[in-house]
């Protein structure tokens, strides 16, 4: 599928959100992809997650790995079409970390797959965790890359775009007094 077929999907399940966005980290965009409200359909969810798995399937992939709460269902997904297990880590006080008696082997091959990647900051706390657990990082993979290719060049992704983001404090959406909208999984939204 083409960016402009997925693109059309995410418009279509109203996951493609335009407004005045908080985003996890930390900046402000007019444009926000709420995966939730595309991955509630299991079809789509398969769909999307499985063309993602097929990048990887050459790896030799023997964990998919995501960071909670945005990634489980695609690392579920892309776990399931790989036939291997799915773990996910949590943020606890500030950092990610494996919970629930999750752990990984030592020289275990790893990817780690995100729904929605901005700056690249949570992709690359759980690229660290795995190094750290002693797997092997094998590929990253993303449904959506906000960043045009810049938080990871070697990002896997289905759709790349460059969505304009802005520091809080020199936010022009936030000079015109629109309201700004916490959406996404570390707020009530």
């Amino acid at each position: 599928m083409g960016n402009k077929n997925i693109l059309s999907l995410f418009q279509e399940s109203g996951a493609l959100l335009q407004g005045h966005f908080l985003l996890s980290s930390g900046m402000h965009s007019p444009t926000y992809f709420q995966c939730a409200l595309l991955l509630q359909h299991p079809d789509l969810a398969q769909r999307l997650c499985w063309d993602l798995a097929r990048r990887f399937e050459a790896l030799g992939v023997q964990v998919v790995l995501s960071p909670a709460i945005g990634g489980i269902i695609v690392g579920y997904e892309v776990a399931k079409a790989l036939g291997t297990r799915s773990i996910f880590a949590e943020r606890v006080e500030g950092r990610m970390r494996l919970r629930r008696g999750f752990e990984l082997k030592e020289g275990e091959r790893a990817i780690v797959v995100e729904d929605v990647v901005t700056t690249g900051g949570s992709l690359k706390e759980v690229v660290d965790l795995v190094w750290e657990a002693g797997g092997r990082v094998v590929g990253t993979g993303a449904l959506v890359d906000r960043s045009g290719g810049r938080a990871d060049p070697a990002l896997n992704s289905l759709v790349s775009l460059d969505v304009v983001t802005y520091p809080p404090g020199d936010c022009p959406l936030c000079r015109k007094g629109i309201p700004l909208i916490k959406p996404g999984s570390r707020s009530n939204g």
